[in-house]
């Protein structure tokens, strides 16, 4: 955010969020040339249609962790994500004024975009979500086989984050999950030491392990749905700097051999801030700002992708504001300040107006019955709305 909004510790919430919205959009507008738009300019660019809507595929990636405006979308943070600037920017719809309004904990506010539903569940449990996902109500309303939707997720912590224990969906109906560290564990038994940088699973509670069981379903996964062998697997493993960049590669795997229609990816190297390393904190953001980039190439590279795929890319949350006395800055984001829950969505590709900002205050709540709007299912549950811009 820039200075001004930062040092204005006398203003309340809701004019500190204005202020980032107009922060963000007023940066854009000049960084990326982006100009200004409304839900009524014109008509829509997306395919409506049942032919439409059996192609359409969606990609939604959470730019997990929680990073600030200092570091992104300010003036001071421009240098950290020149990708999403120059390439991604200019090509979508960007949303400057998106609130989370749950609780800020990965886990349960990543479960809260899935779900379209602020989940209480405790963050550090493996547990389901409560309410039906978007995965379940794109499987049962469209009938859709498990091989249609899949999580890509680098923190073991996020296993049951694919279908919920609501009893009119529950087992059976969600996405497929798989865990790139939990994979890495299967294939390299006694060899751990050697990953260390890959293996961490959480860095805001380092007590934390979720356990597991067993290894041969994760081995079955690289070798009959990834069609890597272990070997190949772990020479690519031992090439990566971060857990990040694994998921990507698993992602990009699913791309070319699954085809997904939907295919969710949780990013969370960004999370580091919590050792309180800055330096790590915003090189984590630039591995992610080009990460969502390369993902965006694959998407336009890939046959059963290129122009009939729409990419979303969101945080789950921001992090604490520096003025404020009872966070800790970069570090955390445990005040539930402005600054941690006021973010910003992108969405780029098939039927989005591009190069457009839409400043109209939304909730992150707001991302599932828009995508039910764009393919087609009806989540029933959903305490958001759908996005007019995007319809």
């Amino acid at each position: 955010m820039r200075k001004g909004v930062q040092a204005s510790a006398g203003l309340s919430p809701r004019e500190i969020a204005l202020g980032l919205s107009r922060s963000r959009r007023e940066f854009l507008r000049g960084a990326a040339g982006a100009a200004l738009g409304s839900a009524l300019m014109t008509a829509s660019p997306f395919l409506h249609g049942e032919t439409a809507r059996k192609k359409r595929k969606i990609i939604v990636v959470t730019f997990g962790g929680g990073a600030r405006d200092q570091e992104t979308f300010a003036p001071e943070g421009q240098d950290n994500i020149p990708h999403m600037l120059q390439e991604l920017v200019p090509q979508s719809s960007f949303f400057t004024h998106v609130t989370n309004q749950g609780i800020l904990g990965h886990y349960v506010a990543t479960a809260s975009l899935t779900t379209g539903v602020y989940e209480t569940l405790n963050n550090f449990s493996a547990i389901p979500p409560e309410h039906p996902t978007v995965f379940e109500y794109f499987r049962k309303d469209l009938k859709r086989p498990a091989s249609d939707a899949w999580v890509v997720a680098p923190s073991n912590g996020f296993n049951r984050i694919g279908e919920s224990e609501c009893r009119s969906y529950g087992p059976g109906l969600g996405a497929r999950v798989i865990l790139p560290k939990h994979l890495l564990g299967a294939a390299t038994p006694g060899a751990s030491t050697d990953f260390a940088h890959l293996l961490r699973d959480n860095y805001e509670n380092p007590l934390y392990t979720p356990e597991l069981g067993g290894g041969e379903f994760e081995l079955q996964q690289l070798e009959t749905i990834l069609r890597l062998s272990v070997d190949d697997f772990m020479a690519h493993a031992r090439a990566v700097s971060s857990p990040d960049e694994l998921s990507v590669y698993i992602a990009k795997r699913l791309m070319q051999q699954e085809a997904p229609s939907l295919l969710w990816i949780t990013m969370h190297d960004i999370d580091i801030a919590h050792s309180g390393a800055y330096s790590l904190y915003v090189e984590a953001i630039q591995r992610t700002d080009r990460l969502c980039a390369e993902l965006w190439k694959a998407v336009e590279s890939e046959p059963e992708y290129a122009g009939n795929t729409t990419l979303f890319i969101l945080p789950d949350f921001g992090r604490d504001a520096d003025y404020d006395a009872g966070g800790n800055g970069f570090q955390h984001h445990r005040t539930g300040d402005a600054a941690s829950r006021t973010t910003w969505m992108m969405a780029l590709g098939a039927g989005v107006r591009q190069g457009v900002l839409f400043d109209q205050p939304m909730q992150s709540i707001d991302l599932v019955p828009s995508l039910g709007a764009m393919m087609g299912f009806s989540p029933t549950q959903s305490q958001g709305r759908p996005i007019r811009e995007l319809l």
